[in-house]
């Protein structure tokens, strides 16, 4: 697997940046918070139908070592515990509440006592972080490893998806929460070398994350690393390579390249919990696309309903002929408007029929651009071919699972073919057939 600059430059549409501070959603429809909202272990709940709940009030506790506890957003009374279809075709249970309108906090919450590495780590895991960039790892079990193994700690600030700022406008404005967050880091995790990563083209936020450096460098090295506006700057493995030049090998972690990589959301979260004592109960997420009216970043409770975060926007100004989870790039399709907000969403995008519209497919013209885009140097052209025959082996010396979906190859394609979406069914085609292997 070979790294590289490559990438494609993809439309910025920053819509929202530079605009207001966040704007906080009204909440007046029930709750809906899942119980997976990040990778690993489904929560289990520890509320019943009709229990009282307030801001903050635990609802589920972590259901495995790669797992996070949920708590709730608003205060009010538990009416449901149901079956909730996400849209990756997972069914999970979630917890429904309805609100009072009153958003009490709990009377219970405090800020965590901390007095030893371990007890930093349980005090970020009863918070209920995950990753907030979008993949959704628990922020505890990245957190927990061996202090011998990190030289670097690296900050997510890319965000180089098409129209979300939400980072972006938590690195303008949440710096003092960030500062908390690697202030205790440096002490309970030993961390000795800084780098937050930012695209060129976020002028205030790369002015603000230096001041910041600035601040926590004072016994350690802490610096800003300047990027080219290239997606995927932002993919885990892309950006250690691109920050500090060493390469995940493939099948492995950040750790065992000696990184730990943070979003700059997720690290905003820990600084504010470790003041508050307020768990994860919130998110700032980017509105925006061609049908929606006003675009705007809003502060709303996990498991409001999307639609009512339109609502705050003005509504459409066309019906939407798609609406994701997170960008366009990588984002995922919601089936419905009343698909909730989760931990790890960043933005919810109503896009119009010209935005999603895509050309005719026609024949692979064997040009190379899929290989010469890909970070990782894989060949998406004879992923497919190999697919279409269905040969396990060929995937697995194309490297297929070292695929990070970014979809550079679709984007790139001249003749317009489905390739990220052809990696995917491949990747699941592979993994039955190591099943079955397996069990041989």
């Amino acid at each position: 697997m070979a790294f590289s600059l490559h990438g494609v430059h993809v439309p910025h549409r920053k819509n929202t940046a530079g605009k207001p501070w966040l704007q906080l959603c009204p909440v007046d429809a029930p709750i809906t918070i899942p119980m997976s909202m990040h990778i690993g272990a489904p929560a289990k709940p520890v509320v019943a139908v009709g229990d009282l709940v307030k801001v903050g009030t635990l609802i589920a506790e972590a259901g495995g070592a790669v797992s996070a506890p949920v708590h709730s957003s608003v205060s009010g009374k538990v009416t449901k515990i149901t079956d909730f279809l996400l849209s990756d075709g997972r069914t999970v249970p979630a917890v429904v509440i309805e609100s009072d309108g009153e958003m009490t906090p709990d009377e219970s919450i405090a800020p965590p006592t901390i007095d030893s590495r371990e007890s930093f780590i349980e005090a970020v895991k009863n918070s209920g972080i995950v990753g907030l960039g979008g993949a959704g790892f628990p922020t505890h079990f990245k957190l927990n490893a061996d202090p011998a193994k990190i030289d670097y700690l690296i900050i997510n600030g890319a965000e180089c998806e098409p129209y979300v700022t939400s980072d972006t406008l938590t690195m303008e404005k949440r710096g003092d929460d960030m500062k908390v967050a690697l202030e205790a880091m440096k002490k309970w995790l030993g961390i000795k070398r800084i780098i937050i990563g930012i695209e060129n083209n976020k002028k205030k936020a790369i002015e603000k994350m230096k001041e910041l450096m600035a601040k926590v460098g004072t016994d350690c090295t802490a610096e800003v690393k300047i990027l080219p506006p290239v997606y995927p700057q932002g993919g885990e493995k892309v950006l250690i390579y691109h920050t500090t030049g060493r390469v995940v090998p493939a099948g492995k972690l950040p750790i065992d390249a000696g990184c730990i990589v943070i979003n700059c959301t997720t690290l905003a979260s820990i600084g504010a919990y470790l003041q508050t004592g307020m768990p994860l109960v919130e998110k700032c997420v980017t509105v925006d696309g061609g049908a929606v009216k006003e675009p705007k970043n809003l502060l709303v409770p996990i498991g409001t309903p999307i639609s009512k975060l339109f609502e705050a926007c003005g509504g459409f100004t066309a019906e939407p002929a798609k609406v994701v989870y997170g960008g366009p790039m990588m984002g995922i399709t919601v089936p419905d408007l009343s698909a909730p907000i989760l931990k790890n969403t960043n933005a919810i995008l109503a896009l119009t029929e010209k935005e999603i519209k895509t050309p005719k497919t026609t024949n692979c013209i064997r040009c190379g651009s899929c290989t010469n885009t890909c970070p990782f140097g894989i060949n998406p052209a004879d992923i497919a071919r190999a697919y279409q025959k269905k040969d396990a082996d060929a995937l697995k010396k194309l490297e297929l699972m070292s695929c990070m979906e970014c979809g550079c190859c679709s984007f790139i394609c001249p003749a317009n073919r489905p390739l990220v979406q052809t990696n995917r069914l491949a990747k699941v085609f592979l993994k039955e057939e190591m099943t079955k292997e397996g069990k041989k």
